[in-house]
């Protein structure tokens, strides 16, 4: 969960680099047909078939992972890199709600707690003194495709946990790039903007990143609770946070060390037996 939380927040640096000309259908269909190309060798490599046992669920978790990526990434072209990951990152506390609902996961003192801390560190991010403030400068269209991303990934997250049951990781990931670029395609087709060299080193970046993030992130699943996994990928805030400051001049947060040791706490109580 580490692994994927690094991951991902370098694929946000990714697409904020060319959200801003290139349309989010085409960075969607860049990074399906990347990670599609990945996935399916790594199939042939062990030997799997990549259709699965369940292919109705599986393509369900590919549409409902694809319309979160849509909201995810539009929300990262209008928003502040480390703001779009503080608000996408509430999706713990769904996640743990909804594997509570539908999986039956025992929701334990301590990842509760950890869900809590979590979002304190979150909060101390968007500085809470002024919070009214900056959540006023903020397009609410992109507050609002944050907020969708969130509720969609966790949906995501618990129908993984429920494929794991059944299914190999590899199939799992592959069914997600295979309906994203059977989503994106059309889209990208009716307005279509041809990248420049930067922009396609950038895309593959987008590729690359999420399908390491995606591999990381489906084992990481399957191997602990959804909601003491996804507890862990708090760390993608801080992540994101640096990221901004570094690549896009974005301000620094002066509660980032207190918002990131808060963080770690939630990681650490959310390990506990």
């Amino acid at each position: 969960m580490l692994a994927s939380a690094l991951a991902f927040s370098l694929m946000g640096v990714c697409v904020k680099a060319v959200g801003s000309r290139l349309p989010v259908s085409e960075v969607v269909l860049a990074r399906s047909v990347v990670s599609l190309v990945l996935s399916l060798a790594m199939l042939r490599w062990a030997g799997l078939s990549p259709w699965g046992q369940r292919q109705g669920l599986l393509t369900l978790r590919g549409v409902i992972g694809s319309v979160a990526l849509f909201c995810v990434f539009s929300a990262l072209t209008q928003l502040p890199l480390a703001a779009a990951t503080v608000i996408q990152y509430l999706h713990p506390s769904f996640t743990a709600l909804l594997a509570w609902g539908l999986l039956g996961e025992r929701l334990s003192w301590r990842v509760l707690l950890a869900v809590v801390v979590g979002w304190i560190g979150v909060l101390l991010l968007t500085d809470p003194a002024g919070l009214g403030a900056v959540g006023a400068a903020l397009p609410w269209t992109g507050v609002a495709l944050a907020l969708a991303g969130s509720l969609l990934s966790a949906l995501a997250y618990v129908s993984v946990r429920a494929l794991g049951r059944s299914e190999h990781p590899l199939v799992i990931v592959f069914y997600f790039p295979l309906v994203g670029l059977v989503l994106s395609l059309p889209l990208a087709l009716l307005d279509p903007v041809v990248p420049t060299r930067a922009e396609l080193g950038w895309l593959l970046g987008v590729g690359l990143l999420t399908q390491l993030g995606q591999l990381a992130l489906t084992r990481g699943l399957l191997a602990m609770p959804a909601a003491r996994a996804t507890a862990i990928s708090y760390v993608q805030v801080p992540f994101a946070a640096l990221w901004g400051l570094l690549w896009f001049g974005e301000s620094f947060d002066p509660d980032l060390l207190a918002a990131a040791g808060l963080v770690f706490g939630s990681i650490l109580l959310s390990l506990g037996r």
